[in-house]
């Protein structure tokens, strides 16, 4: 019976899902690990409630997971402030990516030796992944978003979403040359920054005043035109011979970009209630729905590759923080590696799918690395946030003595 209510099942999750956040456990679990968990449990690979079996509803779900894949890439862009990480943040964190790429790549040269095992170049990039969306609460909550501690953070987390998803982007274009690729990657940037410009410097006092007045109609034309926005660079990106995700993403900076500061926030409220409220439950539910738990006990070389995969998420992530020792205080240097090696669960799943999809990735290891991804997503933030309690305390320590 719930099969052919499939749409009511999902939105009744999305609404279980921040109720069970919300439980007095000691531990307060990422939503989106909790939509994932709910998704699995009613999908065809365990309780069965809903069927992916190509009827109409089926097909709706599948639309919606995609548009809730790109809307997530679009929030991620809005989320991101580079007027806080410009600098030395920025360099370093560019020279910790890169150093987590080239770890990356002798991770996945070793896992070819493993029989049965077939990790592409894109799993390097899902292993240098860093969940900007997921730390930016905690930064916000701890009062660290202002501190050393948490502009490095911040700097690495945006160019751990950023890095991924131009290397993804290019990677698995195929339609075009390489140098056809890279020509069309500079007109998209060039394309971008047009419209952060416009965005930033073209503020006529009509279109200004039109748009503050139709914010609270039932027109509501700027988030029309944000919708707009995110349509049309995900169109051009896809026409371009990239992925959606690099339009969406682009699309997310530009209008995070045009509505800094106090005068923008009712928008993005606004915004933040139809991507996350609507938008991304489908992306993480659905996940969770296709997401094969009885892949992970196929044979022992999957169910090894889980722990496997979470440990070596936080050494190419990890260990770059020894650029850091001049910037960041030993005692931060393991939260500090904890957190940024806190993966971007919904580029990694946007990543395995498209391998899963491109049939260039084994089933077993896009499996594994979900699954890796959302056991850090647990563990490490949590663990991170212990040791810089105990970290303040200390250093309390003697102003109280």
């Amino acid at each position: 019976m719930l099969a052919t209510h499939s749409i009511l099942v999902v939105l009744g999750l999305a609404v279980l899902a921040p109720l069970l956040a919300e439980l007095p456990i000691g531990v307060r679990v990422p939503v989106v690990v909790l939509e994932v968990v709910l998704g699995i449990l009613i999908g065809p690979h365990v309780l069965g409630l809903i069927r992916l079996d190509g009827s109409l509803l089926a097909d709706f779900l599948s639309v919606m997971f995609l548009i809730g894949m790109a809307g997530t890439l679009f929030m991620a862009g809005m989320e991101i402030d580079f007027a806080q990480v410009r600098g030395r943040p920025s360099s370093l964190a560019l020279r910790g990516w890169l150093a987590s790429i080239g770890l990356a790549l002798a991770v996945v040269a070793l896992l070819h030796f493993i029989p049965h095992v077939k990790a592409p170049g894109m799993v390097a990039i899902a292993l240098t992944t860093t969940g900007l969306g997921a730390l930016l609460p905690i930064l916000r909550d701890g009062e660290q978003l202002e501190t050393p501690f948490g502009r490095h953070v911040l700097a690495a987390g945006t160019i751990g979403e950023v890095g991924p998803i131009v290397a993804v982007s290019l990677l698995l274009s195929s339609r075009y040359s390489t140098v056809q690729e890279f020509g069309f990657l500079l007109a998209l940037l060039l394309l971008v920054a047009l419209a952060v410009a416009i965005g930033l410097g073209a503020r006529p006092p009509r279109l200004i005043a039109l748009l503050g007045r139709t914010l609270q109609s039932s027109t509501q034309l700027p988030v029309r035109l944000a919708l707009f926005v995110f349509a049309l660079f995900v169109s051009v990106s896809i026409e371009f011979g990239f992925e959606g995700i690099l339009g969406a993403f682009a699309a997310g900076m530009i209008i995070g970009l045009a509505t800094r500061g106090e005068a923008g926030k009712p928008f993005r409220v606004k915004m933040d209630a139809i991507v996350f409220g609507w938008f991304t439950p489908f992306f993480f539910i659905g996940t969770g729905m296709q997401f094969n738990l009885g892949a992970l006990a196929h044979d022992a070389t999957t169910m090894l590759l889980v722990p496997a995969f979470l440990v070596i998420l936080l050494l190419v992530r990890g260990l770059p923080v020894l650029l850091y020792r001049n910037d960041v205080a030993k005692p931060q240097w393991l939260p500090f590696a904890l957190s940024i090696s806190t993966p971007s669960l919904g580029l990694i799943v946007v990543i395995t799918q498209i391998g899963s999809r491109a049939k260039d990735m084994n089933p077993d290891v896009a499996v594994a690395l979900v699954g890796a991804a959302l056991l850090s997503l647990l563990v490490y933030p949590m663990v991170a946030g212990v040791l810089m309690a105990r970290t303040a305390s200390t250093a309390r320590g003697p102003d109280l003595a």
